[in-house]
């Protein structure tokens, strides 16, 4: 941008308001013109270019909207924010889908339109990166060199390319996005790319666990809470909506909220602001919202699980996450970029690679547990392989098709056997007969009996056809101890139409 005070157009039809505006932007120090219909915009947009647009969507002689439709038309550099009515949440959504980078509500309040204009403002157009001594020979590391966040999105598959075009889209707008994809596929690091590629990029980014905090704990967890809220608050505590502050919050499996919690979460990402328990007045928040899941949201909506309004407010921009079995072309550098982060970690170099009879084989994975399941297996195989590569040798046990009624195998030629008894009191918890034939010391403890917890949930889900309440009960777990496990160890369940609630 240029150097000097930034040109501004606001466009409003009620004099008042518009002096408002005008005001509020003069003593900030911009350049400020204004325009009292569609028509005289677009003419001020012809004489000159400005850094930021900000118009109410309607005018009287058309809809606010139709200037924003000119200038991506056109492709002006212009950045446009629409000030709608009170309660019109449909009219936002459609303007944030139509390019907007940020909405207003009425009546505005001057803070908050003081805040979105410096985050607009905030947005300089992407530099050219300096000449590299190293070339970039692969489109995801010309992308990871143009806009920041995008290093860890590897891969040249159409899919992939697709999303990383998706996230630097989107990171130029304060427009909510919505995340889907199996357990594994890397929702996390799609999200942390938005906001590395965003003009919040110095803000917090703060990732939020929706499935794993107790109900009880929800409102004060997102909200925050006043001293001597209830027994125990001996301080004030700010929740996740006022940690993620001027940054990004990421709601991940967003699908687990329950209904009640979804009521209050719509509130404030409708009015911008949340009251913490205990508190009698409402604290503004500026966040941009990312959420995620592995759930098929319209299916919820549909069976009752999931506010429809919620919905549509945090579903403007999806992004949908490929499974690793849909793009195994990206095997080799998926595998270099997991390669060289744990050998950084361990300070192993050079880092090994991956021989192609060994990649070969790994083609033939159908990779349940995606990109999260094969830096599980090249962390074992690093391990175990004490050559310049990694072969068939080490991974080819890991590869093996299991019986459903067997464990995820910690050691090559030592599978691990889980056997469930046929009926476990619910209010006891059960005794569960192992039989690993253990010829070595597992290389990580924690690793085997996350194994043997995984193995044991899996099949206590398949006996009770996936039903996470009944297959809790038979252990003795409830459905949100249960919801916990699951999530930590990253088993995914496609369908729980038949859970208690």
């Amino acid at each position: 941008m240029a150097s000097g005070p930034h040109r501004l157009l606001v466009v409003d039809d009620e004099p008042d308001l518009l002096t408002l505006y005008e005001l509020t932007l003069l003593r900030e120090g911009h350049d400020v013109e204004c325009a009292g219909s569609v028509q005289e915009a677009m003419q001020a947009l012809q004489r000159r270019t400005f850094h930021l647009v900000i118009t109410d969507m309607r005018l009287p002689d058309g809809q606010g909207i139709e200037l924003l439709r000119h200038v991506e038309a056109a492709g002006r550099s212009e950045k446009v924010i629409v000030i709608t009515a009170y309660g019109i949440a449909q009219t936002a959504v459609e303007a944030l889908k139509a390019g907007a980078f940020d909405y207003l509500t009425k009546p505005v309040d001057l803070r908050q339109f003081r805040s979105v204009v410096a985050a607009a403002l905030g947005q300089s157009a992407p530099q050219s990166p300096a000449p590299s001594p190293t070339p970039l020979s692969r489109p995801d590391q010309l992308m990871s060199a143009l806009r920041p966040g995008m290093a860890r999105l590897v891969g040249n598959s159409p899919a992939m390319s697709h999303v990383r075009m998706l996230v630097d889209k989107v990171s130029r707008s304060m427009a909510p996005v919505m995340v889907t994809g199996e357990s594994g596929t890397g929702k996390e690091l799609v999200a942390r790319a938005i906001h590395l590629a965003s003009a919040r990029a110095a803000g917090p980014f703060v990732p939020v666990n929706c499935g794993a905090i107790p109900e009880a704990l929800l409102e004060a967890e997102f909200f925050g809470y006043r001293k001597g809220a209830f027994t125990g608050a001996t301080e004030d505590r700010p929740g996740f909506f006022q940690a993620a502050q001027g940054g990004t919050l990421f709601l991940d499996e967003i699908g687990d909220l329950p209904l009640l919690m979804q009521s209050k979460l719509l509130r404030a990402i409708q009015e911008r602001s949340v009251r913490p328990l205990g508190a009698t007045a409402e604290v503004p928040c500026n966040a941009r919202i990312v959420s995620a899941t592995h759930r098929d949201l319209p299916l919820e909506v549909q069976a009752g699980r999931f506010r429809q309004d919620l919905f549509f407010r945090l579903n403007v921009i999806h992004i949908p996450v490929p499974a690793l079995r849909d793009r195994l072309m990206d095997l080799a550098p998926i595998c270099e970029d997991i390669l060289q982060r744990i050998c950084s970690d361990s300070g192993i170099h050079p880092p090994p690679r991956v021989s192609e009879e060994a990649l070969a084989h790994l083609r033939l994975h159908d990779f349940p547990g995606n990109v999260r399941e094969l830096e599980n297996m090249l962390h074992r195989a690093l391990a175990m392989s004490s050559a310049e590569s990694i072969g068939v040798e080490e991974l080819g046990a890991q590869t093996r098709p299991a019986p459903v009624a067997e464990a995820t195998e910690m050691q090559p030629s030592s599978p691990l056997v889980v056997n469930l008894p046929e009926e476990v009191p619910v209010a006891a918890a059960p005794a569960v007969p192992l039989s690993p034939a253990v010829d070595e010391l597992p290389v990580s403890l924690e690793a085997y009996l996350d194994s043997v917890e995984r193995a044991i949930l899996e099949q206590a889900l398949a006996r009770h056809r996936f039903n996470r309440t009944a297959a809790g009960a038979s252990l003795g777990l409830s459905l949100r101890q249960m919801r916990y496990r699951m999530a930590r160890l990253g088993i995914g369940v496609d369908s729980d139409t038949s859970d208690a609630t």
